[in-house]
């Protein structure tokens, strides 16, 4: 097997067809697209088919009297798979053919267009007068083999002129499709639920990929529609304004060009578009994934909450990342904070006077002057959101973008941007055992404003950033020293089941953002509309 090159964006190229052993374990098994040069130049359909050496007499001959599906958009040259964006009609292959004669005669002429088509205003009938705009007709997957729809398949006869590729001998292949279009095409872009190898004939064939992760650019239909697997985003005039995220698609792209004689593998749920020059003939293989074929349905339950369970976890880490990007930009040199400022009773202005009987001078004056800084800021932070949301109502009211609600029980609705919220953007930028110290010179000297803090000021996103802060100085502290550190700082609360309640419904809130983020951006599902 001589690989040629690999691409910079990972897809690899083969100037000779791999045994099927390599095959399975060095590319299938990757799941990465390959291009295998030359893959169909013994096909006797290469040389047959070929429309300028005859090939569409030749196909005249020999299914010409067949009538297939074909693929009627008047989006042309874009044809999209959504049922709403296309009709399938009846036609005689032999007319097909005779569209790819003129476009080879005006092409002969220098004509590049067809003329301009009449307007027709009823849909039904301007389909049903397609001869007079070839160029919105498109031969997509006209089965040469089905094995769950024999019946239905339309060209079996050219099945003689094409090969199974060796790689693909030890398959059970599901289908083989005829792919054919007599003007510019392009597809819209799509994934599909098999492995895909992808023959081309004739003509040429520009291809544009993307991985399963970059999902989220592609904004996919929504998973209980008829069309689950196309994006939702317009090849022709995006709105950027609808889907944000689609404005950097390209980003995750790859590409790749198929001249006569190539084959690509597509592995399963890649996406790709699909742009085909004029008179493009192209053969394709599916064929079921081994992972598929070994999945035990009575697992599916339980590889759902994995993927799921996998998939939100690396969203939590995103939206921390956002944070932490957001916190270097809006972090700026705070002024040191020596014991006076501390001691300010400007400071302390609108707190429960408990407060101000509780400080320990001793506990204060042993911290390190960065502690002494971050405590400063805390405090102020904490006073600052606490004042901001006392206009006549009192803490159980909405504060710093979600509600907080008390009856027993509360909830805090997430800020989906998390933009507002200075405390947890703090927390999250600050020296896990400097925060440590932080905290339990607040638990002798500021209970009330650390009662304040878990209580009424974070937010689940802050809740978060907490409880990873305490898995941080968990992974530095003997386990002694961390029994310690948690009693001194659930001491401070009246209600400690209350405190680490809040935590954790906070926790479970930002996590259940994280969720409906996976669903918008994977599934299609937008919870919030």
């Amino acid at each position: 097997m001589e690989e040629s090159s690999s691409s910079s964006i990972g897809i690899r190229i083969f100037d000779e067809l791999p045994t099927a052993k390599d095959f399975d374990t060095l590319i299938e098994l990757s799941n990465v697209p390959a291009v295998f040069r030359g893959c169909t130049k013994s096909w006797k359909a290469f040389s047959h088919w070929n429309p300028s050496n005859g090939g569409l007499d030749y196909l005249q001959a020999r299914v010409g009297s067949c009538t297939v599906e074909a693929m009627i958009s008047q989006s042309a040259p874009v044809f999209y798979g959504d049922l709403g964006s296309h009709q399938r009609v009846p036609l005689p292959f032999s007319n097909f053919l005779d569209f790819c004669k003129k476009r080879t005669q005006m092409q002969s002429k220098g004509i590049d267009h067809y003329p301009a088509s009449q307007t027709h205003d009823d849909t039904k009938h301007a389909c049903l007068a397609f001869e007079d705009a070839p160029e919105q007709i498109y031969l997509a997957q006209v089965p040469i083999m089905n094995s769950d729809r024999q019946e239905n398949v339309q060209l079996e006869t050219l099945k003689e002129d094409i090969q199974t590729p060796l790689i693909l001998t030890s398959k059970e292949l599901s289908s083989i499709n005829l792919w054919m279009n007599n003007a510019h095409a392009k597809s819209s872009t799509h994934y599909d639920p098999h492995h895909n190898l992808l023959c081309i004939v004739s003509g040429c064939k520009r291809v544009v990929l993307w991985p399963p992760s970059a999902s989220p650019s592609l904004y996919p239909m929504p998973i209980y529609g008829e069309a689950s697997n196309h994006s939702s985003v317009s090849l022709e005039n995006p709105d950027y304004s609808i889907y944000p995220r689609a404005e950097c698609s390209m980003e995750f792209a790859q590409k790749v060009v198929l001249q006569a004689g190539d084959a690509l593998f597509i592995p399963e749920g890649w996406f790709h578009q699909v742009d085909s020059d004029d008179l493009t003939i192209a053969i394709n293989f599916w064929w079921r994934s081994n992972m598929m074929s070994c999945m035990l349905e009575h697992m599916d339950a339980y590889y759902l909450r994995r993927i799921l369970r996998r998939l939100i976890d690396k969203e939590m880490d995103q939206l921390l990342l956002k944070l932490g990007l957001r916190t270097r930009m809006w972090k700026c040199e705070l002024p040191k904070a020596d014991h006076a400022d501390l001691n300010d009773g400007k400071l302390l202005k609108g707190m429960d006077l408990k407060e101000k009987s509780l400080k320990e001078r001793n506990t204060l004056q042993e911290l390190e002057p960065a502690a002494v800084q971050v405590l400063h800021e805390l405090v102020s932070l904490v006073h600052n959101s606490v004042n901001a949301n006392q206009d006549g109502q009192s803490l159980s009211t909405s504060t710093n973008g979600y509600e907080l609600v008390v009856n027993d029980k509360f909830e805090k609705i997430v800020n989906a941007d998390f933009k507002d919220d200075p405390v947890a953007k703090f927390l999250w930028d600050i020296n896990p055992q400097t925060l440590q110290d932080v905290f339990l010179a607040m638990v002798h000297n500021f209970p009330r404003t650390l009662e304040a803090l878990v209580l009424h000021v974070l937010s689940p996103v802050g809740a978060e950033v907490l409880t990873r802060k305490f898995d941080e100085m968990d992974q530095h502290t003997l386990e002694e020293d961390r029994n310690g550190f948690y009693e001194a700082f659930y001491s401070a609360f009246d209600d400690q089941s209350a405190a680490m309640n809040s935590i954790l419904k906070g926790k479970e809130l930002f996590t259940q953002q994280a969720f409906k983020n996976v669903l918008d951006k994977f599934v299609g599902v937008n919870l919030e509309s």
